[in-house]
């Protein structure tokens, strides 16, 4: 029988090639990453936002770019909802649970 040696942890990247988005949640854990995640959610409805008001005044040409934008944070928006019911649901689940 052949034994598996255990794994080794990776140490972190201090070098040139470390970047910088890493950097700024990594002191925060879970609740800078999730933090980050809701920021570029805001962003990504900000942006589509603003696209659909300049297709609607005139000033956006190229509607494709108008609707992927939309779809973007449509699909965005739906993922962190299904997110949120995962982490819910979880939550109930531990709450339900007899010790």
């Amino acid at each position: 029988m052949t034994v598996i040696p255990p794994i080794s942890p990776i140490p972190p990247s201090s070098g040139a090639g470390a970047s910088q988005g890493s950097t700024s949640t990594s002191g925060n854990g879970f609740g800078g990453m999730l933090s980050g995640a809701l920021d570029k959610l805001d962003n990504l409805q900000q942006q589509a936002s603003d696209a659909s008001q300049q297709l609607a005044t005139g000033q956006a040409t190229d509607i494709s770019q108008v609707t992927m934008q939309v779809e973007n944070a449509s699909l965005a928006l739906q993922l962190a909802v299904e997110v949120r019911n995962k982490a819910v649901d979880a939550y109930q689940d531990l709450f339900r649970m007899q010790i």
